[in-house]
């Protein structure tokens, strides 16, 4: 049997676990730069605030009803799941734990009876409710797709199944089919619901009694067959195991505030490659492409904006690297060939890839090969940077004052991992 466990409205109960005030009442995140919406506690969506929506048109409502507005704290977010994740980890067996994303994870429950899947999975959710503070929802099922059908049902009706839901008869899998919109499916986009509701598909359930051979012709192939497999609880996406060496880094921002100089955008671009290259440094790796990608805005009747296309290019270096300076070197090179004088700039990105490991570079026969002395020095940024916070060392060309850094207007502490933050108990 696979589950997931999914944290509830994990953003708001991150902000809300170290401000109990707020228990039962409206609370909602808002994306970089606080742009939009990006959770909302059942109190703001009962409310009607929508989710995703842009929050200068919420703003009204949220003030009406006196809504709790945070902006992204991803230092909090990230360190709270880390911590649910751990939690799993210490009392389920290796391996049967895949972490899916900040707030949700699959697990392996094969070790346990089917007698006994209700009760074990109330122990994991008093377990991490316990020990983190987070209150998750988790849904049981033979298959990934059909655990996440299970959870969808059990956090819509929380008052039922105390966030736990498990489909362990082919009865109980079919009501909880029958039960689930198609666009609600793990894995069907908008464009597929829609062509699926043409056809008369309407549920999961009607979805589960197609053929392997219509999924191939009308379902995206492979990847139809396997949804129209688990949906009928054939097993065909397995657990993976967690990547330790990621075989790709990148770092992007959106910029606090629009940018038309190529100097910010220098800056920006500088910071980011060298956050890309503590990310490598912290696997052991080097990096043989570096890219660089900027995102303009384009006007359109002189009064709205739009994002304009992505703009990018990429730089093969003659000898795999980690050393920030040797990374932010060609970084520069790339922003004088995508920039545009005139044009206002939303976003930028950096992205390493090609990474092999930092104790098997290749030389080339005219360029000496990195010194111990880059190393240590890469090494010792990295320690006072990790100790000091907030980017003690830095190269100049990483700017000074930063105006183009992303804006975080309503951000709380950041309470597990600054010293100077920590919550202050009255």
């Amino acid at each position: 049997m696979r589950a997931i466990v999914d944290c509830n409205s994990f953003y708001c109960s991150c902000e809300r676990l170290f401000q109990p005030a707020l228990a039962n009442k409206p609370v909602v995140v808002l994306s970089n730069n606080d742009g939009c919406i990006i959770s909302r506690s059942d109190e703001a969506k009962a409310l009607g605030v929508e989710m995703a929506g842009p929050y200068f048109k919420a703003k009204p409502l949220i003030e009406k009803y006196g809504v709790t507005t945070f902006s992204s704290n991803y230092n909090l977010y990230g360190d709270l799941s880390w911590r649910v994740m751990e939690s799993l980890r210490m009392v389920l067996p290796p391996g049967a734990v895949e972490v899916y994303s900040v707030d949700e994870c699959f697990l392996d429950l094969k070790h346990v009876p089917v007698a006994e899947l209700q009760s074990f999975t109330l122990y994991l959710k008093e377990i991490v409710e316990q020990w983190t503070g987070i209150k998750v929802s988790i849904g049981v099922a033979p298959t990934k797709v059909l655990s996440k059908v299970a959870n969808r049902l059990a956090k819509k009706h929380k008052q039922l199944t105390n966030c736990i839901l498990v489909l362990d008869t082919p009865r109980k899998i079919e009501q909880a089919l029958q039960k689930t919109p198609i666009e609600d499916i793990w894995g069907v986009g908008y464009q597929y619901a829609t062509k699926l509701r043409r056809l008369e598909i309407n549920t999961a359930f009607d979805l589960s009694k197609k053929t392997v051979e219509w999924a191939h012709r009308n379902l995206g192939g492979v990847v139809g067959i396997r949804l129209i497999r688990e949906l009928c609880g054939e097993e065909s996406m397995v657990m993976n195991e967690e990547r330790i060496q990621k075989k790709m880094i990148a770092t992007t921002r959106m910029f606090g505030s629009p940018v038309t100089d190529i100097k910010a955008v220098k800056e920006a671009v500088a910071t980011y490659t060298a956050r890309a290259a503590e990310k490598l440094r912290r696997q052991h790796g080097a990096a043989t492409m570096i890219s660089v990608f900027v995102v303009p805005k384009e006007q359109s009747h002189n009064t709205h904006f739009k994002h304009g296309p992505t703009i990018s290019d990429q730089l093969l270096l003659p000898v795999a690297t980690s050393i920030t300076n040797e990374l932010i070197k060609p970084a520069m090179q790339l922003v004088d060939k995508l920039f545009e004088p005139g044009r206002i700039y939303k976003k930028a990105g950096v992205m390493l890839s090609h990474i092999v490991p930092d104790n098997a570079i290749q030389s080339t026969l005219f360029d000496p090969p990195a010194t111990a002395k880059n190393r240590m020095l890469m090494s010792t940024i990295d320690n006072v940077n990790f100790a000091m916070r907030d980017d003690m060392l830095k190269f100049a060309s990483s700017g000074t004052t930063r105006n183009w850094k992303m804006r975080q207007e309503l951000r709380s502490p950041r309470y597990t991992s600054r010293w100077e933050e920590i919550c202050t108990v009255k």
